[in-house]
């Protein structure tokens, strides 16, 4: 790229080639990082964003190609050397110790010491200072499994800002956070920027490269495809550049509403510690957008439609009938399928093949005799892979880990297609997805709806909502505060739901939520 005058980077990389056997994911990848500025790194999942950012934080070798700081050539041949040079990787995935404490987890791996013991004392001090910075008041003697996931992102930020980052690289910060996290993070990149740092904002959300960054750089299928100032780089011209094409999200109606009387899915007064008084119905050929924010109940409420939360009261019924749904199990009994927002954590069989993953809770009608062989995985996921159009071998054999985001999700949903799921709970359906694929995956929703799936999607992503949903529920602290028909389902009236509900002097909360027009 061409650097302003006198500008030096801080972090200049060549020529970078990489292969994984046969296959060379990165031909020769070029980037300059300045000091005192923001990069934004986009691309679709399997452009090459993942192996190049392991690339600079020391965890892969490059095949050819060089790294300088501050002009000197270096080799980042471990993740340690990257962390003395100061360049610390945020990656998307949480990676902490789950039963160890917050303030454990804060300087992980640089635990302080006193006489040969942990020193308690200084690692709570240096822990909270750094939390502090971030703007987050977090229990330090709480493990961080008792935490929730957008609280768990806050914690491997303050790890990565303990001690001196010249180069922090973050990898979809915002994926997991709410809105006011949100602009703390942002807050925080930006006096990190003040101060110097040079910072590689990985992103999949383009309104947030206007917000925070100052350059953007594309990556497509291992090329810098686009390298520009953010002020001279249309969104159009972003999304084409990581597509390879133009491409429009479609904000279209499905069909006109189902008529009455076939909901799939009834609940009556939901209750659990998380939310109250929660009721709501969707109906065959319905997208049933469930919105809100960290600390909404959305999420909790979406586990408890699975069984994989208990409730404390209120009533569910399928398609008529009164159920009780105590667990996953009894859910999958009625025709209920679930996508768990921790997709790595509680969806994926990380270590099986795609096959496999799909067809598990079909196994019992599946098997013969009481076994389930390979051959019966792949009869069953054939036809998925054609019709969610998964990207993978048509046999599903290899580790699913090895699919990008995008894929994983579809044979997730294939998971339940294949299990006969008429009604579908989808936890943040599109996290951690990239633009083509996010808009794949809105089409395959509606194709089910056509074919009279009843979906809910819970998320905290106001565009999975404008793009697909027949009708939204806004809640908040673990409440329904607006109801939104089609018509009126924007990020605007989204925005204002959700934010007049959580004010002191919010709209009153009628049964069935406020009713929040769009203007």
């Amino acid at each position: 790229m061409t650097l302003p005058d006198g500008a030096r980077p801080f972090l200049a990389v060549r020529g970078i080639r990489k292969s994984f056997g046969p296959v060379e994911v990165l031909h020769g990848v070029d980037l300059d990082l300045l000091p005192g500025s923001v990069t934004a790194l986009l691309g679709e999942n399997g452009a090459g964003k993942s192996t190049f950012v392991r690339i600079l934080a020391g965890d892969y070798q490059p095949d050819a190609g060089k790294v300088e700081l501050d002009g000197v050539p270096v080799h980042l041949r471990t993740v340690a050397r990257a962390r003395e040079l100061g360049i610390r990787l945020i990656a998307q995935e949480i990676a902490d110790a789950p039963t160890l404490s917050v303030a454990e987890n804060v300087l992980l791996g640089a635990w302080p010491l006193r006489a040969g013991f942990v020193d308690r004392p200084a690692m709570h001090r240096t822990a909270r200072a750094t939390l502090e910075t971030l703007g987050a008041n977090l229990p330090l003697g709480a493990p961080v499994s008792s935490l929730r996931l957008g609280e768990r992102q806050i914690v491997e930020i303050a790890r990565a800002m303990v001690g001196s980052s010249r180069c922090l690289i973050l990898d979809e910060p915002t994926a997991a956070l709410s809105d006011a996290e949100t602009q703390r993070l942002f807050a925080l990149v930006r006096r990190m920027r003040e101060q110097g740092a040079a910072i590689l904002y990985i992103t999949h959300r383009l309104d947030e490269v206007a917000t925070i960054a100052d350059r953007v750089v594309v990556l497509r299928d291992g090329r810098v495809a686009l390298d520009a100032l953010v002020a001279d780089a249309s969104q159009p011209s972003i999304v084409e550049a990581m597509v390879g094409r133009s491409l429009a999200i479609r904000h279209d109606s499905i069909h006109a509403a189902p008529p009455p009387g076939r909901d799939l899915l009834q609940a009556q007064g939901l209750s659990s510690p998380d939310f109250e008084d929660v009721s709501l119905a969707v109906g065959a050929g319905e997208i049933v957008g469930l919105y809100g924010k960290v600390g909404s109940g959305v999420p909790e409420l979406a586990a408890a439609l699975f069984g994989a939360t208990a409730l404390k009261g209120g009533r569910i019924a399928v398609e008529g009938r009164p159920v009780t749904i105590k667990s996953p199990a009894e859910a999958i009994r009625h025709g209920i399928g679930y996508l768990s927002g921790d997709r790595a954590g509680e969806g994926l069989l990380g270590a099986r093949p795609v096959a496999e993953n799909l067809a598990a809770p079909s196994w019992g009608r599946l098997a013969r005799r009481g076994w389930i062989g390979a051959a019966a995985e792949r009869r069953a996921y054939l036809p998925w892979y054609g019709r969610l159009r998964v990207r993978s071998r048509p046999d599903g054999a290899e580790r699913i880990t090895t699919l990008s985001g995008g894929n994983q999700q579809k044979v997730m949903l294939g998971r339940w297609l294949e299990a006969r799921s008429r009604i579908l709970v989808l936890t943040e359906p599109t996290r951690g997805v990239d633009v083509g694929a996010r808009a794949e995956i809105y089409q395959v929703l509606r194709d089910l709806a056509r074919q009279g799936h009843g979906i809910v999607v819970a998320t905290s992503d106001y565009e999975d909502v404008t793009a697909m949903a027949t009708r939204a529920i806004v809640m908040v602290r673990g409440r329904i505060v607006a109801t939104l028909a089609q018509d009126e389902i924007s990020t605007a009236s989204l925005t204002q739901a959700a934010g007049a509900g959580a004010l002191d002097h919010a709209v009153p909360v009628a049964k069935g939520g406020v009713h929040v027009p769009s203007h």
